[in-house]
Protein backbone atom coordinates (compact mmCIF):
# COMPACT_ATOMS: atom_id res chain seq x y z
CA UNK A 1 0.00 0.00 0.00
CA UNK A 2 1.19 3.54 -0.95
CA UNK A 3 1.53 6.44 1.51
CA UNK A 4 -0.50 9.42 0.59
CA UNK A 5 -0.27 12.56 2.92
CA UNK A 6 -3.12 14.69 2.18
CA UNK A 7 -3.32 18.56 3.82
CA UNK A 8 -7.14 20.04 4.58
CA UNK A 9 -10.55 17.99 5.99
CA UNK A 10 -12.99 20.14 3.61
CA UNK A 11 -15.00 18.39 1.09
CA UNK A 12 -12.31 17.49 -1.53
CA UNK A 13 -10.04 16.71 1.27
CA UNK A 14 -12.01 14.21 2.81
CA UNK A 15 -13.07 13.23 -0.47
CA UNK A 16 -9.86 12.24 -1.32
CA UNK A 17 -8.62 10.75 2.09
CA UNK A 18 -11.81 8.09 1.32
CA UNK A 19 -11.23 7.81 -2.60
CA UNK A 20 -7.58 6.51 -1.64
CA UNK A 21 -8.27 4.62 1.16
CA UNK A 22 -11.38 2.83 -0.31
CA UNK A 23 -8.50 1.71 -3.51
CA UNK A 24 -6.15 0.31 -0.38
CA UNK A 25 -4.05 3.08 0.05
CA UNK A 26 -3.11 4.34 3.47
CA UNK A 27 -3.79 8.02 3.95
CA UNK A 28 -2.13 10.21 6.62
CA UNK A 29 -4.72 12.89 6.71
CA UNK A 30 -3.41 16.46 8.32
CA UNK A 31 -5.23 19.25 9.84
CA UNK A 32 -5.05 21.70 12.55
CA UNK A 33 -7.45 19.57 15.18
CA UNK A 34 -6.54 16.01 13.40
CA UNK A 35 -10.17 16.04 12.07
CA UNK A 36 -11.36 14.08 9.26
CA UNK A 37 -13.40 10.71 7.83
CA UNK A 38 -12.74 7.98 10.16
CA UNK A 39 -11.42 4.86 7.90
CA UNK A 40 -9.32 1.81 9.19
CA UNK A 41 -6.55 3.09 6.41
CA UNK A 42 -6.57 7.36 7.64
CA UNK A 43 -4.37 8.04 9.88
CA UNK A 44 -5.46 11.49 11.42
CA UNK A 45 -2.62 13.57 12.67
CA UNK A 46 -3.19 16.86 14.42
CA UNK A 47 -0.28 19.45 12.87
CA UNK A 48 0.11 22.44 11.93
CA UNK A 49 1.14 22.43 7.83
CA UNK A 50 2.84 25.76 8.17
CA UNK A 51 5.65 24.09 10.08
CA UNK A 52 7.74 23.05 7.38
CA UNK A 53 10.00 20.47 9.37
CA UNK A 54 6.97 18.84 10.88
CA UNK A 55 5.39 18.40 7.17
CA UNK A 56 8.61 17.37 5.76
CA UNK A 57 8.83 14.20 8.53
CA UNK A 58 5.00 13.70 7.41
CA UNK A 59 5.83 13.31 4.11
CA UNK A 60 8.76 10.49 4.24
CA UNK A 61 7.75 8.12 2.12
CA UNK A 62 5.07 9.17 1.31
CA UNK A 63 4.34 8.98 -2.91
CA UNK A 64 1.97 12.22 -3.13
CA UNK A 65 1.45 15.08 -1.32
CA UNK A 66 -2.67 16.23 -1.52
CA UNK A 67 -2.57 20.20 -1.48
CA UNK A 68 -6.53 20.34 -0.07
CA UNK A 69 -5.93 22.93 2.11
CA UNK A 70 -8.58 26.08 2.37
CA UNK A 71 -7.67 28.81 5.15
CA UNK A 72 -10.54 31.24 5.63
CA UNK A 73 -11.40 33.42 2.45
CA UNK A 74 -10.38 36.62 3.71
CA UNK A 75 -7.12 35.65 5.47
CA UNK A 76 -5.78 33.96 1.76
CA UNK A 77 -3.13 36.95 1.46
CA UNK A 78 -2.17 36.02 5.11
CA UNK A 79 -2.18 32.20 5.87
CA UNK A 80 -1.88 31.22 2.09
CA UNK A 81 2.50 32.30 1.73
CA UNK A 82 3.85 30.19 4.50
CA UNK A 83 1.42 27.44 3.98
CA UNK A 84 2.27 27.09 0.37
CA UNK A 85 6.54 27.28 1.47
CA UNK A 86 5.72 24.48 3.70
CA UNK A 87 4.38 22.18 1.27
CA UNK A 88 7.25 23.27 -1.38
CA UNK A 89 9.68 22.53 1.42
CA UNK A 90 8.07 18.87 2.07
CA UNK A 91 7.61 18.02 -1.68
CA UNK A 92 11.35 18.67 -2.22
CA UNK A 93 12.77 17.50 0.92
CA UNK A 94 10.39 13.65 1.12
CA UNK A 95 9.40 13.94 -2.48
CA UNK A 96 6.39 13.26 -2.79
CA UNK A 97 4.21 14.80 -6.00
CA UNK A 98 2.73 18.05 -5.50
CA UNK A 99 -0.82 17.70 -6.32
CA UNK A 100 -2.80 20.99 -5.33
CA UNK A 101 -6.62 21.58 -5.76
CA UNK A 102 -7.17 25.27 -6.77
CA UNK A 103 -10.01 27.56 -8.74
CA UNK A 104 -10.33 30.08 -11.41
CA UNK A 105 -9.37 33.09 -10.02
CA UNK A 106 -6.22 33.29 -11.80
CA UNK A 107 -7.72 33.91 -14.99
CA UNK A 108 -9.85 36.82 -14.01
CA UNK A 109 -12.82 38.34 -16.16
CA UNK A 110 -12.94 36.51 -19.51
CA UNK A 111 -15.12 36.13 -22.50
CA UNK A 112 -14.79 32.95 -23.47
CA UNK A 113 -15.10 28.85 -21.75
CA UNK A 114 -11.70 28.70 -19.80
CA UNK A 115 -8.96 26.51 -20.97
CA UNK A 116 -5.93 25.48 -19.08
CA UNK A 117 -3.70 27.39 -21.88
CA UNK A 118 -5.30 30.49 -21.24
CA UNK A 119 -2.78 33.33 -19.76
CA UNK A 120 -3.24 34.00 -15.88
CA UNK A 121 -4.27 37.20 -15.70
CA UNK A 122 -6.02 37.74 -11.86
CA UNK A 123 -7.60 41.08 -10.92
CA UNK A 124 -8.22 40.30 -7.82
CA UNK A 125 -5.99 39.77 -4.39
CA UNK A 126 -6.85 35.78 -3.84
CA UNK A 127 -6.23 35.29 -7.54
CA UNK A 128 -2.89 36.80 -7.27
CA UNK A 129 -2.28 34.75 -4.40
CA UNK A 130 -3.61 31.18 -5.94
CA UNK A 131 -1.22 32.21 -9.28
CA UNK A 132 1.87 32.87 -7.31
CA UNK A 133 1.19 29.44 -5.78
CA UNK A 134 1.38 27.75 -9.05
CA UNK A 135 4.11 29.79 -10.59
CA UNK A 136 6.42 28.87 -7.56
CA UNK A 137 4.86 25.07 -7.67
CA UNK A 138 5.59 25.24 -11.53
CA UNK A 139 9.18 26.84 -11.14
CA UNK A 140 10.11 24.12 -8.47
CA UNK A 141 8.63 21.79 -11.03
CA UNK A 142 10.51 22.69 -13.94
CA UNK A 143 14.12 23.50 -12.26
CA UNK A 144 13.97 19.51 -11.23
CA UNK A 145 13.52 20.40 -7.40
CA UNK A 146 10.12 18.96 -7.11
CA UNK A 147 7.11 17.35 -9.21
CA UNK A 148 3.67 18.91 -9.59
CA UNK A 149 0.21 19.61 -10.63
CA UNK A 150 -2.91 21.31 -10.34
CA UNK A 151 -6.38 20.65 -10.81
CA UNK A 152 -8.83 23.85 -10.71
CA UNK A 153 -12.98 23.70 -10.16
CA UNK A 154 -15.68 26.36 -10.23
CA UNK A 155 -18.08 26.73 -7.38
CA UNK A 156 -18.30 23.20 -5.95
CA UNK A 157 -21.70 20.97 -5.31
CA UNK A 158 -21.48 18.10 -2.96
CA UNK A 159 -21.75 17.58 0.78
CA UNK A 160 -19.92 20.47 2.50
CA UNK A 161 -19.47 22.94 -0.26
CA UNK A 162 -19.95 26.31 0.64
CA UNK A 163 -20.41 27.95 -2.37
CA UNK A 164 -22.89 30.74 -2.85
CA UNK A 165 -25.90 28.16 -4.72
CA UNK A 166 -25.22 26.28 -1.17
CA UNK A 167 -24.67 29.05 1.08
CA UNK A 168 -27.44 31.76 -0.52
CA UNK A 169 -29.42 29.95 -2.43
CA UNK A 170 -30.22 26.05 -1.96
CA UNK A 171 -31.48 26.49 1.68
CA UNK A 172 -33.71 28.73 0.73
CA UNK A 173 -35.29 27.02 -1.92
CA UNK A 174 -35.51 23.84 0.08
CA UNK A 175 -37.31 26.28 2.32
CA UNK A 176 -39.51 27.77 0.12
CA UNK A 177 -38.17 31.00 0.97
CA UNK A 178 -36.95 33.90 -1.09
CA UNK A 179 -33.49 33.66 -2.36
CA UNK A 180 -31.18 36.66 -3.48
CA UNK A 181 -28.37 36.14 -5.63
CA UNK A 182 -25.01 38.88 -5.80
CA UNK A 183 -25.07 38.11 -9.53
CA UNK A 184 -27.17 37.46 -12.96
CA UNK A 185 -29.52 34.45 -12.38
CA UNK A 186 -29.59 33.92 -15.74
CA UNK A 187 -25.93 33.86 -16.68
CA UNK A 188 -24.81 30.55 -17.50
CA UNK A 189 -22.49 29.11 -15.13
CA UNK A 190 -19.76 25.86 -14.63
CA UNK A 191 -20.28 23.68 -11.31
CA UNK A 192 -18.21 21.51 -10.21
CA UNK A 193 -18.64 18.63 -8.17
CA UNK A 194 -16.91 17.90 -5.20
CA UNK A 195 -16.29 14.01 -6.03
CA UNK A 196 -15.32 14.75 -9.49
CA UNK A 197 -12.57 17.14 -7.98
CA UNK A 198 -10.85 14.67 -6.23
CA UNK A 199 -11.15 12.17 -8.76
CA UNK A 200 -9.16 14.46 -11.07
CA UNK A 201 -6.77 15.13 -8.14
CA UNK A 202 -5.83 11.91 -7.34
CA UNK A 203 -5.90 10.70 -11.21
CA UNK A 204 -3.34 13.73 -11.96
CA UNK A 205 -1.37 12.52 -9.08
CA UNK A 206 -0.88 9.56 -10.13
CA UNK A 207 0.30 10.10 -13.78
CA UNK A 208 3.38 10.80 -14.73
CA UNK A 209 2.11 12.43 -17.90
CA UNK A 210 0.05 14.79 -15.91
CA UNK A 211 2.81 16.42 -13.74
CA UNK A 212 4.19 19.76 -14.77
CA UNK A 213 1.04 21.81 -15.81
CA UNK A 214 -2.83 22.23 -14.83
CA UNK A 215 -5.96 20.35 -15.37
CA UNK A 216 -9.68 21.63 -14.83
CA UNK A 217 -11.90 19.25 -13.40
CA UNK A 218 -14.30 17.77 -15.37
CA UNK A 219 -17.62 19.42 -15.05
CA UNK A 220 -21.37 19.15 -16.41
CA UNK A 221 -22.27 21.69 -19.03
CA UNK A 222 -22.82 25.34 -17.68
CA UNK A 223 -26.13 26.38 -15.86
CA UNK A 224 -27.60 29.32 -14.45
CA UNK A 225 -28.52 29.94 -10.82
CA UNK A 226 -32.21 29.92 -12.24
CA UNK A 227 -32.27 26.44 -13.53
CA UNK A 228 -30.05 25.09 -10.87
CA UNK A 229 -32.22 26.39 -8.39
CA UNK A 230 -35.39 25.01 -10.59
CA UNK A 231 -33.86 20.72 -10.63
CA UNK A 232 -33.39 21.81 -6.48
CA UNK A 233 -36.93 22.26 -6.17
CA UNK A 234 -38.29 19.71 -8.28
CA UNK A 235 -35.85 17.07 -7.07
CA UNK A 236 -36.76 17.79 -3.33
CA UNK A 237 -40.44 18.30 -4.22
CA UNK A 238 -40.45 22.01 -3.05
CA UNK A 239 -42.35 24.87 -4.18
CA UNK A 240 -40.70 26.68 -7.66
CA UNK A 241 -38.09 29.13 -6.43
CA UNK A 242 -38.55 32.60 -5.90
CA UNK A 243 -35.03 34.48 -7.10
CA UNK A 244 -34.02 37.78 -7.00
CA UNK A 245 -30.82 39.50 -7.74
CA UNK A 246 -28.84 41.49 -4.73
CA UNK A 247 -28.31 45.21 -5.46
CA UNK A 248 -24.35 46.05 -5.62
CA UNK A 249 -25.13 48.45 -3.02
CA UNK A 250 -26.30 45.51 -0.64
CA UNK A 251 -23.20 43.27 -0.93
CA UNK A 252 -21.08 46.51 -0.66
CA UNK A 253 -22.76 47.23 2.51
CA UNK A 254 -22.92 43.54 3.75
CA UNK A 255 -18.94 43.55 3.71
CA UNK A 256 -18.31 46.45 5.97
CA UNK A 257 -19.41 44.00 8.28
CA UNK A 258 -18.36 40.43 7.21
CA UNK A 259 -14.83 39.65 6.10
CA UNK A 260 -16.19 37.25 4.46
CA UNK A 261 -18.98 39.22 2.31
CA UNK A 262 -16.53 41.63 1.92
CA UNK A 263 -13.75 39.17 -0.15
CA UNK A 264 -16.47 38.04 -2.24
CA UNK A 265 -17.08 41.76 -3.77
CA UNK A 266 -13.61 41.33 -5.94
CA UNK A 267 -14.81 37.86 -7.43
CA UNK A 268 -18.42 38.83 -8.17
CA UNK A 269 -17.55 38.95 -11.87
CA UNK A 270 -17.94 35.57 -11.70
CA UNK A 271 -21.78 36.01 -11.50
CA UNK A 272 -22.22 38.54 -13.65
CA UNK A 273 -21.40 37.46 -17.24
CA UNK A 274 -21.37 33.77 -17.93
CA UNK A 275 -18.26 31.79 -16.79
CA UNK A 276 -17.73 28.75 -18.28
CA UNK A 277 -15.10 26.04 -17.86
CA UNK A 278 -13.84 23.91 -20.73
CA UNK A 279 -12.69 20.53 -18.97
CA UNK A 280 -12.30 18.30 -21.98
CA UNK A 281 -8.69 18.13 -21.85
CA UNK A 282 -8.67 16.06 -18.24
CA UNK A 283 -11.70 14.04 -19.66
CA UNK A 284 -9.59 12.75 -22.68
CA UNK A 285 -6.39 12.22 -20.17
CA UNK A 286 -8.03 10.36 -17.42
CA UNK A 287 -11.09 9.17 -18.60
CA UNK A 288 -13.34 10.98 -15.87
CA UNK A 289 -16.81 12.26 -17.19
CA UNK A 290 -18.36 14.83 -15.22
CA UNK A 291 -20.90 13.46 -12.54
CA UNK A 292 -24.73 14.28 -13.89
CA UNK A 293 -26.29 17.38 -11.81
CA UNK A 294 -28.86 15.50 -10.42
CA UNK A 295 -26.90 13.17 -8.28
CA UNK A 296 -24.56 16.15 -7.36
CA UNK A 297 -27.49 18.04 -6.60
CA UNK A 298 -29.66 14.97 -4.32
CA UNK A 299 -26.07 14.82 -2.27
CA UNK A 300 -26.38 18.35 -1.95
CA UNK A 301 -30.02 18.50 -0.67
CA UNK A 302 -29.43 15.82 1.67
CA UNK A 303 -26.28 17.32 3.15
CA UNK A 304 -28.40 20.91 3.49
CA UNK A 305 -30.72 21.30 7.13
CA UNK A 306 -33.80 22.15 5.32
CA UNK A 307 -37.54 21.16 6.78
CA UNK A 308 -38.38 18.21 4.86
CA UNK A 309 -41.78 18.52 2.93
Amino acid sequence: MSLHVVVGAGPVGSAVARLLAGRGDRVRLVTRRGSGPEHPAIERVAADATDAERLEHLTAGAVALHNCANPAYYRWPVDWPPLAAALLHAAERSGPVLATVSNLYGYGPVDRPMTEDMPLRPNSVKGRVRVEMWQDALAAHQAGRIRATEVRGSDYLGAGAQTTLNVLVIPRVLAGRRATVPGDLDAPHSWTYVGDAARTLVAAADDEGAWGRAWHVPSAPPASIRQVATRVAELAGAPAPRLSRMPAPVLWLGGLFDPTVRELREVSYQFDRPFRLDSSAATARFGIEPTPYDDALRETIAATPHDKR
